[in-house]
């Protein structure tokens, strides 16, 4: 059996979930008429204390509809220079919105209320206007870093005080909220936006759900159908996300504890040079040169049955989740400690 680590998105609906698509209730979408995509809706914007929500078909959608809805073409977004928006969403913020980018080197991509402070534009007619935040929680190119609730406090005075809205691209945010310890309300209260993802280490196959007022979303789904995201019944794929949304939070971790026990094999291995420390569900980590080679690592795990991803010239990335048991992640330490370079 291969045990794929490539990403949590591999993942594949179990017989609970697929139990619940079979037997979801459905209707027109587009008329606001399918019954589990509404439920889904509600129950995620009263989870994070908004006041409605919106059905996507991914998290880059999400993303992008928010950035569509909160901006105006020439205006300019704060965010991390390794976010996902930024960096694997196609440059959609200037297609779709016409706007550009303000890049912040954060630590392992998380970023202060200084930081923001010092770079929103000035009132110029030959700048764009600052107008939007995004962060991103937790951070993939960061090694699944997340926020502690006080710096995302701070960047939302920040934002008050200037006048600029704040959004959270929460692809895993379940993740951080399971392993910081505060609730999707206490997250919910600090964002104008945040897309949540389902397909990630919630195992659902499909869709993300973008929340925040109920003006904002009205917006939204305009802005969505015009995407191509109007769907119909969509409720098949709704029912997955719901099973995840009362299921699978609490186990994610366990993805966590799988990732600190791949990284602790790894430490006790000649031929890495730098571990990027777990603190959620995604390990990234730093070959030696000298000893080996991306390409060699991979070959060798690939060999005895085990997928992992190259990450920059010299790392490899490795994502547990929850088709991957206790049994696949001892595998995955004992073949890393017998790698002979």
């Amino acid at each position: 059996m291969t045990i794929d680590l490539r990403s949590d998105t591999v993942t594949k609906p179990g017989e609970g979930m697929l139990a619940s698509m079979f037997a979801a209730k459905v209707g027109d979408d587009v008329f606001n008429e399918d019954p589990t995509v509404n439920e889904l809706e509600r129950k995620t914007a009263e989870l994070f204390d908004h006041e409605a929500a919106l059905y996507c078909v991914s998290g880059t959608m999400a993303n992008q509809v928010a950035i569509k809805t909160h901006t105006q073409p020439m205006e300019e977004i704060i965010l991390d220079k390794t976010a996902h928006i930024y960096y694997y969403e196609t440059a959609g913020f200037a297609y779709h919105s016409g706007v550009s980018v303000k890049l912040i080197d954060g630590d392992r991509g998380i970023i202060s209320g200084e930081q923001v402070r010092d770079n929103i534009q000035p009132n110029f007619d030959w700048l764009p206007k600052t107008s939007l935040v995004c962060l991103e929680n937790t951070s993939n190119k960061g090694g699944g870093s997340c926020y502690e609730l006080a710096p995302i406090k701070e960047i939302r005075k920040v934002c008050e005080e200037n006048k600029l809205k704040l959004h959270l691209d929460g692809a895993r945010l379940f993740n951080a909220i399971v392993a910081k310890d505060y609730t999707a309300a206490q997250i919910g209260k600090q964002f104008d936006s945040i897309s949540i993802c389902f397909s990630k280490g919630m195992g659902a196959p499909v869709g993300s759900v973008l929340t925040g007022s109920r003006e904002f979303i009205r917006k939204a789904r305009r802005i969505r159908k015009v995407f191509g995201g109007g769907m119909r019944q969509a409720g098949f794929l709704a029912a997955a996300c719901l099973y995840a949304l009362e299921n699978n939070i609490d186990r994610l971790q366990m993805d966590h504890h799988h990732a600190k026990m791949v990284a602790g094999a790894l430490s006790q291995t000649a031929w890495i040079k730098n571990i990027l420390d777990p603190q959620t569900n995604i390990l990234i980590f730093t070959i030696d040169e000298a000893k080996t080679s991306v390409e060699k690592v991979l070959t060798y795990l690939k060999e005895n049955d085990i997928l992992a991803v190259q990450f920059g010239k010299y790392q490899i990335r490795m994502v547990t989740h929850l088709d991957v048991s206790p049994d696949m992640v001892e595998k995955v330490c004992d073949v890393l400690l017998a790698f002979k370079p």
